[in-house]
């Protein structure tokens, strides 16, 4: 598919979720100004729609950098206990990039496609008008790169950091 021009793979990433969380600016401000303190890089970032006052928030780090999130989610916790904290090392990143997304419909859907017809288990989804990141086990990776090398004509560039 040469509408996907670029791939690109962030390894060892850590998925960080927030359940039962304030859906309030102000607390989501708190969180990264936090993790900003502790010099950790946010990367992917998604909010669930609120139920009432409640929302869960989650986001992406660096596996390297779980300790200083484990010292930030303690934080959080003590100062608003209902908050459930849920890490997931052991992931990575894969980000299909492409000019056309910003006006072709169905981009999105060969990419799912492909990774539903081998069964991915995908953990988290972001996009911008022209990328769609999606989060998925370590494990997982050798035979999604075999699937993605025979779908689209640009090859997976591996890079390890966030």
């Amino acid at each position: 598919m040469e509408d996907i021009t670029t791939i690109t793979v962030t390894e060892d990433v850590a998925l960080v979720t927030l359940r039962s969380s304030p859906a309030d600016i102000r607390f989501i401000s708190h969180v990264f100004l936090e993790i900003a303190k502790k010099g950790v890089n946010v990367d992917m970032i998604s909010q669930t729609t609120p139920v009432g006052s409640i929302t869960s928030l989650s986001f992406t780090v660096s596996d390297e950098q779980i300790g200083e999130i484990l010292e930030v989610c303690a934080l959080l916790r003590r100062e608003t206990p209902q908050i459930k904290t849920d890490i997931h090392s052991g992931n990575c990143k894969i980000s299909f990039s492409g000019e056309v997304m910003r006006t072709k419909p169905g981009v999105a859907a060969h990419v799912f496609d492909a990774l539903a017809e081998i069964g991915t288990d995908i953990r988290m989804i972001t996009t911008s008008e022209v990328d769609i990141s999606i989060l998925i086990p370590q494990t997982e990776y050798p035979d999604v790169r075999e699937r993605l090398e025979k779908l689209f004509a640009a090859k997976p560039q591996v890079t390890k950091t966030i």
